[in-house]
């Protein structure tokens, strides 16, 4: 599968800008910017198990596609959605529980980089990783 494997991120664009939308103060997104995100995918036809590690926490996700499920954001907030797969991208959407906005994240695999867009209140960012 095209996502499986360990993915450490590289570089990230427009982040601090994302993470301000979202209400992260500043001092956690001066933090968050420097992570050291490592994530970790195996998929299993709809099954799918990320493990997410930077500086900050450590999470494990259990999820099926097409089935909503809840997730917490690094910051704390909590959310509800779905992961999709539509062609060769990983589609979420999800819904904050705290003031009702839409989070879309996309994941996709170009090259040899794993592509994670997040979009939020029209503030676009993107994260590269590499195996």
């Amino acid at each position: 599968m095209a996502f499986d494997g360990t993915w450490k991120i590289e570089r990230s664009e427009n982040y601090e800008k994302f993470m301000e939308a979202l209400g992260v103060g500043m001092m956690k997104r001066k933090l968050g910017a420097h992570d050291n995100l490592k994530i970790t995918i195996q998929q299993n036809g709809d099954k799918f198990s990320v493990k997410e590690s930077s500086n900050f926490r450590n999470i494990d996700i259990e999820f099926t596609l097409g089935v909503s499920f809840d997730y917490s954001l690094a910051d704390g907030t909590e959310t509800s959605g779905i992961w999709n797969l539509e062609g060769s991208k990983l589609v979420g959407t999800f819904t904050r529980k705290d003031n009702g906005k839409v989070l879309k994240a996309t994941r996709e695999v170009v090259g040899d980089e794993l592509i994670q867009t997040y979009v939020y209140e029209g503030v676009e960012s993107k994260r590269f990783f590499k195996r």
